[in-house]
């Protein structure tokens, strides 16, 4: 039987939080240090980026569930779900065409739980915090490493001149981004909070989806 609580409610989650604008797209997944391009052009979410630029530039890209699109001719469809986990990103540089139109590039800074909110604006917005993420132990560190190193080399045309004190967390990322996988099998590895697990799911990943050849 499970401990009887010394309060109830239970304490409420003691991350820090912000509420931000939702773009919520089918397929796309804003990973850290990654730039996305956007062409804003729908008028809801003109307004957001104008909010946006006008606020503390930061958005959320919420991953549209996969079979989640309105079907065609519904006046009032319901929102489409998104994934739990989102990349928040910050604009690091827009432009504005003369018809409204935006062309911006978003810079990831992190992985982040998310959770609807109520909003008055012609657009969704969410409450975000930080993924609680279990880091990789010293042991594993190394290893690590060097297969994700040696992974990258083998998916770029030349060997990658990195820094060596790059951690594997961000060589995680930066093949998952080489690797361009489908939705379903991106879903999993963008959510992993272990990161030492989120490594090796995409090293399976890597030796799964065939590697182009660089020699062509």
């Amino acid at each position: 039987m499970d401990e009887i609580p010394d309060a109830w409610p239970l304490e409420e989650d003691s991350r820090p939080s912000q509420t931000i604008p939702m773009f919520p797209l089918p397929g796309v997944f804003l990973l850290p240090r990654q730039i996305l391009p956007l062409h804003v052009f729908e008028p809801r979410y003109k307004q957001m980026v104008d909010d946006v630029l006008d606020g503390q530039g930061r958005l959320a890209i919420g991953t549209i569930l996969q079979g989640q699109s309105a079907p065609e001719g519904d006046s009032e469809p319901m929102p489409p779900r998104v994934l739990h986990v989102a990349g928040v990103g910050e604009i690091a540089r827009h432009e504005k065409t003369d018809d409204g139109r935006y062309f911006i590039w978003l810079f990831g800074i992190g992985r982040f739980d998310l959770e609807e909110a109520p909003s008055d604006r012609l657009y969704r917005q969410v409450k975000v915090r930080p993924l609680e993420e279990t880091g990789i132990p010293a042991r594993s560190a190394e290893p690590l490493t060097n297969s994700l190193r040696a992974a990258l080399d083998a998916r770029s045309e030349s060997p990658l001149e990195l820094p060596e004190d790059v951690p594997p967390e961000l060589l995680t990322d930066a093949l998952v981004q080489k690797l361009q996988l489908p939705q379903s099998a991106m879903e999993p590895i963008f959510t992993e909070p272990d990161v030492a697990r989120r490594a090796r799911m995409t090293l399976k990943a890597d030796q799964a989806f065939p590697r182009p050849n660089l020699d062509d």
